[in-house]
């Protein structure tokens, strides 16, 4: 068996087309759809993340801003900052982009952005409304990957899922996400005792460690969906995901690759939030 390779940058570019188009529309009716970005120190991962962003939003339409401020910026000025852009109408997604300087605590950060700009989804009344199964926004990462199964017409409802990775971001709202579609979930980390028990009865599978190359083919049940949300550099200086991809492509029935799976998706689901944003302050403005 050779699994089938979930190609991330081409439904990427599927739904960017469509956010193009919505982003017309809105323009067209005169809303322009606005996201800032806010980078806070020199981490050269988190600069290369943040151009890519605004890269993707120029390309569909959007009007993007992207600040950048030393690592030595107060916390009291970067949560004014914030507060300014909650009131600015041409902005309609704020995003900060993680991790942030120590000094800073990240927690406030998010709660200080208003919840109908909060487009990574990590606000307290958001990841609230996601547990109830009425999210307004759904984090973005954890958003790309349901697109995935979605593609690839993955029945949810009855299948057993598995998760690995508790975070805030990717892990607790994949499992919600999971969840409200139907399937039995599990949550596990890298330190599950018999993990690899749990691992061999998922239908669905979704590795968000930090770990490279955790996993392999024995580890994973014949023709199972394998979701590699890790991005690591391996010894060899290559991008490698938290699955040993060469190994488990030959035991799955569908898996993603690193890079060019959940990665460009990610992204496409920020655009996706942003103008979900845009389309609720054209709502709002006309009744």
């Amino acid at each position: 068996m050779t699994a089938r390779i979930i190609d991330g940058v081409k439904l990427a570019a599927t739904i960017r087309e469509n956010v193009a188009q919505r982003a017309a529309t809105l323009t067209a009716a005169g809303v322009k759809p606005g996201l800032a970005v806010i980078l806070v120190g020199s981490d050269s991962a988190s600069q290369v993340y943040v151009r890519n962003k605004v890269a993707a939003c120029e390309k569909a339409g959007l009007y993007s801003v992207l600040e950048q401020y030393d690592a030595d910026m107060s916390q009291e000025a970067l949560l004014s900052r914030i507060r300014e852009l909650n009131v600015d109408a041409s902005i309609h997604g704020i995003l900060v982009q993680l991790p942030l300087p120590a000094h800073i605590d990240a927690h406030q950060v998010i709660e200080t952005i208003a919840a109908q700009k909060d487009v990574d989804g990590f606000h307290v009344s958001n990841a609230g409304l996601l547990m109830t199964g009425k999210p307004l926004f759904r984090p973005c990462t954890p958003y790309g990957v349901m697109k995935m199964l979605e593609s690839e017409h993955v029945p949810l409802r009855g299948a057993v899922a598995v998760v690995i990775g508790a975070s805030n971001i990717v892990g607790k709202p994949m499992a919600m996400l999971l969840q409200s579609a139907g399937a039995t979930v599990t949550i596990c980390n890298s330190k599950t005792k018999e993990l690899s028990w749990h691992t061999r009865h998922a239908d669905i599978l979704v590795v968000a460690t930090g770990k490279p190359r955790m996993i392999d083919a024995s580890m994973v049940k014949p023709g199972a969906i394998v979701i590699d949300v890790g991005i690591n550099r391996g010894a060899d200086g290559k991008l490698c995901g938290d699955v040993d991809f060469d190994s488990v492509k030959t035991v799955a029935g569908a898996i993603t690759p690193v890079p060019g799976g959940v990665g460009p998706m990610t992204i496409a689901m920020l655009l996706v939030n942003t103008i979900e944003a845009a389309e609720r302050t054209l709502l709002t403005s006309s009744t």
